[in-house]
């Protein structure tokens, strides 16, 4: 089965790669020849991830999977949750968005954190969300040169590395989206 991934991020493309099981082909918007950004105008990562959905599908008429990813902090009250990719404000400047992270927590000891995904599955009879979770902490310097986004920032529950010092196979044995992949890649396959 063809499947299109709402996104024509690199970065999420080859992390999702290995998770999904044989039996399913899942392409980039840009293998369909789509390469415009979809805007994510919702105020949560449920809405988000749906519009990105509901757009391609409408486009394609074939099964579609789009996510909307964020990094909730608790000191920062949930922060910067669904504005994650464009915290400094310009859209997907890691370096200034880890910047201004490390400036907002400046002097604040609990530093506790999850990274959270919304996986949204729409075909033309179904449309079901999955839910990712890792819960973790921000550190006060960047450490590791792997992965994207806040992963020099972000250490997992049980671990002394941060997602950037991980490499891709340790770090989708226990990502956030690794875990909403996982549940929808058990539902497809009871649907086989």
């Amino acid at each position: 089965m063809d499947i299109c991934f709402a996104t024509n991020n690199k970065n999420k493309i080859e992390e999702i790669g290995a998770l999904i099981h044989q039996g399913f082909s899942i392409r980039p918007m840009s293998f369909y020849n789509l390469h415009e950004d979809i805007p994510e105008t919702g105020t949560t990562m449920e809405e988000n991830s749906r519009i990105k959905a509901v757009t391609v599908h409408n486009k394609l008429r074939i099964p579609v999977i789009a996510d909307d990813s964020g990094l909730e902090v608790e000191a920062l009250y949930g922060a910067p949750g669904v504005y994650s990719a464009r915290f400094a404000g310009e859209h997907g400047n890691h370096t200034a968005n880890n910047q201004l992270l490390l400036q907002k927590l400046e002097g604040i000891e609990h530093r506790n954190a999850r990274f959270r995904t919304v996986i949204t599955y729409i075909s033309d009879n179904t449309e079901i969300q999955f839910e990712g979770i890792v819960e973790g902490e921000i550190i006060s310097k960047e450490r590791g040169s792997k992965g994207f986004g806040y992963d020099p920032l972000f250490v997992p529950k049980g671990f002394d590395r941060t997602f950037a010092e991980m490499s891709l196979e340790e770090k989708n044995g226990l990502s956030h989206r690794s875990r909403a992949f996982e549940k929808l890649a058990h539902y497809l396959n009871e649907q086989k």
